[in-house]
């Protein structure tokens, strides 16, 4: 079997584009096969699908560009959903200059990113960052509300910088013995699996689910979703694992699971935060899904699960 790294960019990019639609297609048919009958059930995937477009089509023009261009897109991604989660998180007035310095936190990461230096890349948010930033708010002399600003400060570098760069860090890794696009195919299966997730298990649980995993987070969230969706996505691995990067049986089922679960939980987690500050979305960059997080909440917990996984598994 020919892995997909080896093929040439513009096959690459041509199989990766009918791979998506295929995925995005078969979630509209599980869709339509289980609809209740209403309306709005079935629009609620036409908005999924439409809104995953506006996000994936720039992606794949980015990779299909270079590198940098990718990386750069997934920095932008990470800008703006910092920027977003700043406007409904309450900052003091004494934090507003601190704000710069996390915001020149996001190119300097990605740098790390880019030029693949993994030691600084792992540790220069979770550390650095963690300890400068409320070195830097303390300057200012204000303790009110300190450790309500520096959590939610560093939870929000985390989640919409840290995490989501480890899909820009795919793109540098390189396999052995390989030769192609061995990044842009790890990203490229790292998104399409995070997606079939985000789709399978909406579709799943409209159809047959009725026990809420969590009902006072998002009672939307089914038990039939929950295992329909992971198991969906381990079977997609399976198929499209050894194609994309010649994964083993083994390691696409064990790849697909951990962001079938990963994807579950990164998509409560900020279900559970919009609840707490009494929103219903994000913001409304996205026409009909809310904002940049309320599409990339999967991804924020799919991306670092999924690099660790292939960096530990293949390096």
């Amino acid at each position: 079997m020919i892995a997909l790294h080896a093929l040439p960019p513009s096959r690459l990019f041509m199989i990766s584009t009918l791979a998506v639609l295929a995925v995005v297609t078969l979630g509209v048919a599980l869709k339509d096969v289980h609809r209740s009958g209403q309306d709005r059930q079935r629009s609620e995937v036409l908005v999924r699908t439409r809104t995953w477009w506006l996000i994936v089509l720039p992606l794949f023009g980015a990779l299909s560009a270079s590198r940098g261009a990718a990386i750069s897109f997934f920095c932008i991604v990470s800008y703006l959903a910092f920027k977003e989660y700043l406007t409904f998180i309450t900052t003091r007035r004494a934090d507003h200059r601190v704000l710069f310095w996390a915001y020149l936190a996001i190119p300097i990461q990605y740098y790390f990113a880019y030029i693949s230096w993994y030691g600084m890349f792992i540790i220069f948010i979770p550390v650095y960052c963690f300890l400068l930033l409320p070195v830097r708010m303390l300057l200012r002399g204000d303790t009110q509300g300190f450790l309500k600003a520096v959590g939610t400060l560093h939870w929000g570098l985390m989640t919409t910088v840290f995490s989501l760069s480890h899909a820009a860090f795919l793109l540098t890794l390189r396999g052995e013995d390989v030769e192609g696009d061995y990044g842009v195919s790890l990203v490229l299966l790292l998104v399409i699996l995070t997606e079939a997730n985000d789709i399978a298990q909406f579709c799943w649980g409209k159809g047959f689910g009725h026990a809420k995993v969590v009902p006072s987070v998002s009672p939307n969230k089914t038990w039939a979703g929950l295992i329909g969706g992971v198991a969906t996505t381990a079977l997609l691995a399976c198929l499209a694992g050894p194609f994309f990067i010649s994964m083993t049986v083994l390691q696409a089922l064990l790849a697909g699971g951990l962001i079938g679960i990963s994807g579950f939980f990164g998509d409560i987690c900020v279900s559970a935060i919009k609840r707490d500050i009494g929103i219903k979305d994000t913001g409304n960059m996205l026409p009909g899904h809310g904002g940049i997080l309320d599409r990339v909440d999967s991804l924020t917990f799919t991306a670092p699960v999924f690099f660790h996984f292939i960096y530990y598994t293949y390096h």
